[in-house]
């Protein structure tokens, strides 16, 4: 998607999850990552924190509406379907089965990604504030995600 010059938010090496901290299908989606990311590789921030705000700031994305999952891997991140597809890869067996949809093309699985991400909170719902992580999952997160309202 984006690379930028200047310093990086995310640190090289570290993998950050974007996500909606308001959207239950995001929740979901985190909760399923700490539960099957045993390497511990990916951390997390909600986009209205301030960390994901820098980051996304920093990849000129938008601040104020989130259509989308944000992968950042370092100074390069990704969205929508290649999010999606280069975390569960990552996860190992059987998620990485999921990979074969790579072989759809990108317009195809960006299309049925954002049907999903444009309805999400009319299919799953939402909160009215950012889901805070429990406290044996808050190292999973970037530190300033659970400082305030999220």
């Amino acid at each position: 998607m984006s690379t930028q010059q200047s310093s990086a938010p995310v640190a090289t090496g570290e993998r950050v999850i974007l996500f909606d901290g308001v959207c239950k299908l995001c929740n979901a989606w985190t909760r399923f990552i700490i539960r099957h990311d045993d390497e511990h590789l990916f951390r997390l921030a909600s986009v209205q924190s301030p960390a994901g705000q820098r980051i996304l700031e920093y990849f000129d994305m938008p601040t104020t509406t989130f259509d989308t999952m944000l992968y950042v891997e370092g100074d390069r991140a990704f969205d929508r379907s290649d999010a999606f597809l280069r975390i569960v890869v990552q996860l190992g067996w059987p998620w990485k089965l999921l990979a074969v949809a790579r072989l759809c093309p990108r317009v195809v699985r960006d299309w049925c990604y954002d049907r999903i991400a444009r309805n999400r909170y009319t299919i799953f719902g939402r909160y009215d504030q950012c889901v805070l992580p429990s406290s044996d999952h808050d190292r999973r997160f970037l530190d300033d995600t659970t400082s305030g309202d999220g």
